[in-house]
């Protein structure tokens, strides 16, 4: 099957302006929702973690989410679990958390007596 040159010409357009909408769209759609420089410094993590003894690991992946501590310190980005939940996992791999905040929200002494097992 052969298409006529006219035909073949409204056919290249139609598809090429479809290309350069799409192109456009994804492009504007990106800038809109991508986070500026100054906002991903200022999200800072989302899990903070204190513990009763040093990480034996600098860098730890628990369901998922990676953990980046330093001496007795640990922060991570979003996880997809519940706070107390990813508080166990935790710890089963570093012993005992002193202290457990998401997004700002410590969690409160019985969940954290229940993420250590108590």
């Amino acid at each position: 099957m052969t298409l006529s040159p006219s035909l073949s010409n409204k056919l290249f357009r139609t598809v090429g302006a479809a290309s350069v909408a799409l192109l456009y769209s994804t492009l504007t759609i990106g800038a809109a929702v991508t986070p500026t420089a100054a906002e991903a410094r200022s999200s800072g993590p989302y899990y903070t973690v204190e513990l009763a003894q040093p990480a034996s690991e600098s860098r730890m992946i628990v369901r998922g989410t990676v953990f980046r501590c330093e001496g007795t310190s640990c922060v991570a980005g979003k996880g997809t679990s519940r706070p107390v939940v990813m508080c166990q996992r935790l710890a089963r791999e570093v012993g005992t958390i002193t202290k457990f905040t998401s997004k700002g929200n410590e969690l409160a002494a019985d969940k954290l007596a229940k993420c250590n097992g108590k």
